[in-house]
């Protein structure tokens, strides 16, 4: 095929569409369905009803081929566990008894049986649940979701393409399984898995489908030459099947590297590939190996991940240049629209130029048909929606949100000594225990308490003007006597407030700072059916006066105890917002820590002793190529110092991370210098706790012993095992005991029972402690 038959035959596709709904009705049928007041045939009804509405919509919007097997109840590596039949052993009697009820049980566990581990996928902020493997490991197609999801589409009369994780990154995202030694690795088990994934293929293949994606995103992650050599027969061996469809391998989030000359001469019919920003360097690699003839490339151009307008010159530009190296190229998404919200069309509450700034999914979606048509029938074709692109991005580049003079000079004052504390730890702990007073194993929460349909009642009812200001501060401040009460009466050491105040640990913040937007209907997944609203981060970022400091000052009243001051780091405030494209992250994140400098000094300067800077996003954010890591962990923890080191050296900074694998991430933990930092911890079995002792991590650590993403309630017995593991790799006087993370997606009933067993569980280690 030409380039010019190729421009001509451009379709429009994309990997994955938003699951939750206009109105998040998945998530309200799933947790309807926990509770007993929605039928399992009523949830199944209604994720087929939001599947075909999506379908239709993309078809409607010029989508040529839309994707099928995307859509989960939970979680989309849970699906292709099942499809697999990697079932657990502890949870295969639930899975035999109700296939429904036992797939939920592996999400969130029950009171006997503990879930999945559930991590970051990649450097979002969606979770997925690792999946346990080891030798004994059988496996068995389940190919049943996924036929039935494609003949759905099928019978609305769309050309539809099943979507499947594939087998190289299902094994590398696995863990070994209980008892199974922390050094095997899952891939071992490639030539056991291959007959399954070749069932699956070809039970689509009978259903109709005439293409399947098969998505390997862990190849743009460095690969070792054994890895890449499983790649190789993989896509040599599926290529080799004769009942099979069409296959096309994505992948997406950075470059493929050494991967993609693997790819390009494996016996498949397609490949998708990342060409935004972030992954530019796949276009030069592309064309080194010779490029894709008489093969399908699907152009991963407009960025999927971030919601800011494609540029369209830009992209049409790169379009052109990749026409003279693939049979047929197709436009698409860089990646599954999953991580973005559903539509601007929503948000009524942003200025009307700014909102032509931003492309959501239906906006994306426009783009992708947009691009498509340019390519297959030249850009006169699209002369107007070019014209309107280019004034849309002329006006954000020109835009005084973008550029405040002020913001500018005090980020380029910074100096070295911003961010170092006027003494080392070794010396400033001394004053921290004096000034604090703690036990031994001093127990203490992450942060938030369960937000109660009551708060919630009473944010939305100040919102919709039905309760006036006083009425709803006085909620507040009800609601944080009663959490400081509760936890005097349980025995915590270290109080927190409560967060009752927040609607979300950085959307709260961002309300508050000049140079952030929210939306009201920008829901995006972050597991299950927990869904943020992230902010936008459009423009210069400064605080116009103290954020916090009312409502940790009335907690502190209540109560002789320390309470904590909580705030949100700044690498997490950009981790978990849309943030600008349009200057260095480094940059955006010192001005966000200068922000956030001046509330640590406030919260001190009224009487604050513990501060909390929580960075869970520190992880999630590092780079997935090794080479790139050094200079954002050299930025990213320069901004949490200069958030922090303004205190004085009896003045305890704290900080928090959570569901990410922290093993190779030690030093920069070090390097933040915080003198507490508390860690998720219990589904891993103390995982981490081994890590920062291997590290020689000198200060002091919180290891979780409270799984609270689940909501069965430890026992004491339970939690004071971890903490004796715990106790193994982290000396007593630097070890705290709290739980993994907020405890705001939990119920009271639970969380009290659950709290009650870690003060019991650290009563009773501390008891079993030699005498000082």
């Amino acid at each position: 095929m030409t380039a010019k038959s190729a421009a001509a035959a451009a379709r429009a596709t994309v990997y994955g569409y938003p699951r939750q709904g206009r109105h998040r009705e998945l998530k309200k049928a799933v947790e309807g369905y926990w509770k007993g007041r929605v039928s399992a045939d009523a949830l199944h009804a209604t994720a087929a009803d939001l599947r075909a509405a999506n379908w239709r919509r993309l078809a409607e919007a010029g989508v040529h081929e839309v994707p099928t097997g995307d859509f989960s109840l939970y979680d989309h590596i849970l699906d292709t566990s099942v499809m697999v039949g990697a079932i657990p052993a502890r949870h295969r009697a639930a899975v035999a008894a109700d296939a429904l009820d036992g797939y939920f049980a592996m999400a969130r566990g029950t009171q006997d049986v503990a879930p999945l581990e559930m991590t970051k996928w990649f450097d979002t902020n969606y979770h997925y649940l690792v999946p346990e493997l080891g030798p004994d490991t059988t496996f068995a197609a389940d190919s049943s979701k996924q036929v039935a999801e494609l003949r759905e589409a099928l019978a609305l009369g769309l050309s539809a393409r099943p979507v499947l994780v594939g087998p190289v990154t299902y094994l590398l995202l696995a863990k070994p399984a209980p008892g199974v030694g922390s050094g095997y690795a899952p891939l071992a088990l490639l030539d056991r898995l291959l007959p399954v994934y070749a069932e699956v293929l070809a039970d689509l293949r009978a259903a109709g489908a005439e293409w399947v994606q098969l998505d390997e995103p862990a190849l743009v992650q460095d690969r070792t030459p054994a890895e890449l050599e499983a790649v190789e027969k993989v896509y040599r061996d599926l290529g080799a099947l004769v009942d099979r469809p069409k296959l096309l391998v994505a992948s997406y989030f950075d470059r493929l590297g050494d991967a993609l000359p693997v790819l390009a001469k494996a016996p498949v019919e397609g490949l998708a590939l990342d060409f935004t920003e972030a992954a530019a360097a796949n276009l030069d690699a592309l064309a080194t190996a010779g490029g894709l003839p008489g093969k399908r490339l699907v152009a991963g151009i407009v960025n999927g991940r971030n919601i800011w307008i494609n540029d369209y010159e830009k992209s049409l530009t790169t379009l052109a240049t990749l026409l003279g190296l693939a049979g047929q190229v197709d436009v698409a998404a860089s990646c599954s629209l999953l991580h973005v919200p559903l539509d601007t069309a929503a948000e009524q509450d942003i200025d009307p130029q700014i909102l032509r700034w931003l492309a959501f999914a239906e906006q994306k979606t426009a783009e992708i048909v947009t691009l498509a048509k340019g390519l297959a029938q030249g850009t006169d074709a699209i002369a107007a929606q070019i014209a309107a692109n280019r004034a849309d991005l002329a006006s954000r580049a020109a835009s005084p949100i973008t550029h405040d003079s002020a913001v500018r000079a005090r980020a380029a004052a910074v100096t070295d000594a911003d961010g170092r504390r006027s003494q080392p730890y070794t010396e400033r702990t001394a004053a921290q225990r004096a000034h604090l007073g703690l036990p031994l194993l001093p127990t203490t929460t992450i942060g938030s308490f369960p937000q109660t349909g009551e708060l919630r009642t009473a944010r939305a009812d100040l919102r919709a003007g039905r309760i006036g200001t006083a009425g709803y501060e006085e909620r507040i401040r009800a609601e944080i006597a009663e959490v400081i009460a509760f936890q005097e009466k349980t025995g915590l050491d270290v109080l927190v407030h409560g967060e009752a105040e927040r609607n979300d640990m950085v959307q709260y913040f961002a309300e508050q700072l000049t140079g952030y937007l929210a939306t009201q209907q920008g829901w995006v997944q972050s597991y299950g059916t927990r869904y943020v609203r992230p902010p936008i981060l459009a423009g210069d970022i400064s605080r116009s006066g103290p954020m916090t400091v009312r409502w940790t000052s009335y907690a502190q009243s209540l109560t002789e105890r320390p309470v904590k001051g909580m705030l949100t780091g700044p690498v997490t405030m950009l981790a978990w917002s849309f943030v600008r494209d349009d200057q260095p992250l480094g940059d955006t994140a010192r001005q966000v820590a200068l922000a956030l400098r001046e509330e640590v000094a406030d919260l001190e300067a009224a009487g604050t002793r513990v501060i909390q800077v929580d960075e869970p996003a520190l992880r999630e954010t590092l780079p997935l190529r090794a080479a790139d890591r050094p200079a954002y962990l050299d930025w990213a923890t320069e901004a949490f110092r200069l958030t922090t080191a303004g205190v004085r050296p009896a003045t305890q900074i704290h900080t928090h991370m959570c569901y990410a694998e922290f093993g190779d991430i030690v030093q920069a933990i070090d390097d933040l210098d915080a003198d507490v930092i508390s860690l998720e911890a219990a589904r891993s079995h103390m995982q981490v706790a081994a890590e920062l002792a291997a590290h020689g991590y000198p200060r002091e650590a919180g290891p979780g012993v409270y799984d609270i993403h689940s909501p069965r309630v430890p026992g004491a017995d339970e939690a004071a095992a971890l903490l004796r593991k715990g106790l193994r790799a982290i000396p007593a006087e630097r070890l705290w005991v709290n739980p993994d993370c907020g405890l705001k997606t939990r119920g009271w009933p639970e969380t009290r029972a659950s709290l009650e067993n870690l003060v019991s569980a650290a009563r009773a280690v501390r008891a079993e402690l030699p005498a000082s």
